[in-house]
């Protein structure tokens, strides 16, 4: 009986994906389809809950299903990253003119996403104050034990380091190796061998201009067609959000989540004020907040459904520099370091939020102000190296946890809303990086106002579809 309950399951899915393709076939706007699918997936994602429980043996036997679709994009988009990374800031960097300056790229964009980081860790300790965050309200059961022992193991990684050595890590040894994802700071790694390997191009133009000429020229054959691979990948977006925001409402589980409503609801306030805020910045740059939300939404909804803002660097990227009228190599660079320097809900929003919650358990007032800034400082500099996909927040929780000696078993215990929090992080934390590369183009002149303006502009993605 479950083997044809799940045959329904799977046929209803493919007739929802046949709608999509049908839209596409219209050339319905990119847009309106990425929300159709996120519309769709919701609603299938109830319907499956109310019919089914949660961890029913149809639900999880279906969702494995789903996941030909829906994880299926997302390794797609994660096949693209490094490739994309690695042609983009190459050629960006070694086809700099004039005015162009990489150190006042890289300064501008670290230093945006590092203040907003600062920021995010301001209004989440003023929102945990306010919504009254304790850990003891917090209570767990085998599941929150069994995560409390991973959380302990990955911390006796963190307490190994120092944080000048974690900084270390950020230069490759083996750009090979980091090409792979074989560390957390693999993707930062890539952005740093790259650029100098676009350094050395722009040295190669006074020396043996021949060579680099020739060199060029490879590099921009190898990045029209990364490009043409991100074009087709990101085809399927709608395709993807409907199966990953299926997976995510039907296998929620309501009732663990009521019992954390407070923190859950406490940590989206946290996120929603900090969005705001970054609207704010936009606006105070002479941007039309309203005309950048209405083009930045389709790549967010990606983030908030795929839980990865490293997969969600291709979209970032055409969504910069196609709709929002930035320069390539500030795109690229700010799309790169987003993924794993700053990130404001992962790196900001909740390791604050845990610390203001466990301070009154060692007997730490979070009101005192040598507390609030220590935090805030320590964020800052934790926010270096965090892993762009699901479970970042989480390393980087262990180590301001661990670096403000204060206990990390709560990070265990939230496991069950882990999920549902993440998404939402994760959609600031893309947010932050378009801002950073935004604004830094509205400060070095390098921002097509014709290109943000253009209300009719879609991604090539959609463009071609």
């Amino acid at each position: 009986m479950n083997t044809f309950l799940v045959i329904v399951n799977v046929v209803v899915m493919l007739a929802l994906l046949g709608v999509l393709y049908w839209m596409q076939k219209k050339h319905i706007s990119f847009t309106k389809r990425v929300f159709a699918g996120l519309g769709m997936g919701v609603v299938y994602g109830v319907i499956l809950q109310l019919i089914y429980t949660s961890g029913s043996d149809v639900i999880v036997k279906s969702v494995d299903w789903f996941n030909l679709v829906g994880s299926g994009y997302v390794r797609l988009l994660q096949m693209v990253v490094i490739p994309l990374i690695m042609v983009s800031i190459i050629s960006a960097i070694m086809n700099l003119k004039g005015k162009q300056n990489l150190g006042k790229m890289s300064v501008s964009i670290i230093a945006i996403l590092l203040i907003t980081t600062a920021i995010a860790a301001g209004v989440s300790i003023v929102t945990s104050l306010g919504f009254n965050l304790t850990s003891i309200e917090i209570q767990g059961g085998d599941r929150e034990t069994a995560q409390i022992q991973k959380v302990e193991e990955r911390l006796a990684d963190v307490k190994d380091q120092t944080i000048p050595q974690q900084v270390l890590e950020f230069i490759p040894t083996n750009p090979f190796a980091d090409m792979t994802g074989e560390r957390r700071t693999s993707t930062l790694a890539v952005v740093i061998f790259s650029a100098f390997i676009g350094v050395a191009v722009l040295g190669l133009d006074r020396k043996k201009p021949q060579q680099a000429e020739t060199f060029r020229g490879m590099v921009n054959a190898v990045y029209a067609v990364v490009m043409r691979i991100v074009t087709l990948v990101l085809r399927l977006t709608p395709y993807g959000i409907l199966a990953l925001i299926t997976k995510v409402t039907a296998t929620t589980n309501a009732e663990e989540i009521l019992k954390l409503i407070k923190f859950v609801i406490a940590s989206y306030v946290a996120l929603a004020i900090m969005f705001i805020i970054h609207l704010i910045i936009i606006t105070l740059s002479g941007f039309n907040p309203i005309t950048y939300l209405k083009k930045v939404l389709p790549t967010l909804v990606f983030a908030f459904t795929s839980r990865s803002s490293a997969a969600a660097i291709p979209l970032n990227v055409e969504t910069q520099t196609k709709k929002l009228g930035v320069s390539d190599g500030i795109a690229n660079l700010s799309a790169s370091f987003g993924a794993t320097i700053g990130q404001n809900g992962c790196a900001g929003v909740y390791p604050a939020m845990l610390a203001v919650m466990i301070a009154p358990t060692v007997d730490i007032n979070p009101l005192s102000w040598d507390f609030i800034v220590t935090l805030i400082l320590v964020v800052m500099i934790s926010s270096f190296g965090v892993a762009g996909v699901g479970g970042g927040a989480t390393f980087a929780s262990l180590i301001v946890l661990s670096t403000m000696n204060l206990p990390v078993a709560l990070v265990g215990l939230l496991i069950s809303v882990e999920p549902l929090i993440d998404m939402g992080r994760t959609a600031l934390n893309v947010n932050g990086s378009m801002t950073s590369g935004l604004v830094t183009s509205k400060i070095l002149k390098e921002n097509d106002r014709d290109t943000f303006n253009d209300q009719s502009r879609e991604l090539d993605s959609a463009a071609h579809a």
